[in-house]
């Protein structure tokens, strides 16, 4: 039987963020209309203590079938680092945007894990390892 993915709502993601200490901001985008302009169903940019950030969008909203659940829902988020204003991979070593500054199809596990990395990330590391040649 499958697992039901915990939906990520443009209000949980703000909620996860801030309780976590980041400075949030958010809006919606995609809303019941079908003839919608926008493309995503929101956007949280949320940043941290230590000057990095994320920016979440929610694409689409996914379809269930009526035995998962009722209606449109968001499971799966895209989340993009932000360093000094602009999307960044992590430095080596880590797990997550290694090669790309975007996580794609991010569920609540990964995103709290996500959270976890980014808000402990010490910021010298993108100096340090950009000395090396690293990053």
């Amino acid at each position: 039987m499958n697992k039901q993915q915990q939906p990520m709502t443009e209000e949980i993601v703000k909620t996860q963020l801030e309780a976590e200490g980041a400075k949030v901001k958010s809006r919606s985008g995609r809303n019941e209309h079908y003839g919608s302009p926008r493309d995503f169903s929101f956007e949280v940019k949320g940043i941290f203590e230590n000057g990095l950030g994320l920016q979440i969008i929610a694409r689409q909203y996914n379809y269930r079938d009526p035995w998962e659940t009722s209606g449109r829902i968001n499971d799966l988020i895209d989340i993009s680092l932000l360093y000094q204003g602009s999307f960044s991979e992590f430095p080596k070593g880590y797990v997550f945007f290694q090669g790309t500054d975007t996580e794609k199809d991010v569920d609540s596990q990964k995103f709290s894990e996500i959270i976890q990395a980014v808000k402990t990330l010490n910021p010298k590391l993108f100096t340090l390892q950009g000395l090396t040649g690293d990053l």
